[in-house]
């Protein structure tokens, strides 16, 4: 049963930093491409990032770009989205996803998310 749990969310103030993670279970994250959406009231779904599992290519929205950074742990089947400079506009829930191709738009599987607000 393929499973993804994202944890790490939480307050931060503008310009402070998270690092949310995505544990995977019933499969190996070595073997697929995981990236991060994100989705805030009112808006559109957003994919943030993608790790390639090809080659460990990095991909990331231009709202995102020199802030965050993903990375893959397979020993640990874990993805992580470290988030730093944070800004009022990054509140949402966000959530890791399969996304077999790193479109940033195009997911199979993901998980019940995390929420990221960014407030004074």
């Amino acid at each position: 049963q393929v499973q993804l749990v994202e944890s790490g969310g939480g307050l931060v103030q503008p310009g402070g930093s998270l690092r949310l993670s995505c544990a995977a279970s019933g499969f190996a994250l070595v073997y697929t491409s995981i990236g991060w959406f994100r989705q805030a009231p009112g808006k559109e779904r957003e994919g943030v990032s993608c790790i390639s599992r090809v080659d460990g290519s990095t991909y990331y929205a231009d709202s995102v770009k020199g802030r965050f950074t993903i990375s893959r742990d397979n020993a640990a089947n874990t993805v992580y989205l470290q988030m730093n400079s944070l800004k009022p506009d990054d509140t949402a829930v966000y959530y890791c996803a399969t996304d077999r191709f790193c479109s940033l738009y195009e997911y199979d599987y993901w998980g019940q998310g995390t929420q990221v607000t960014v407030s004074s």
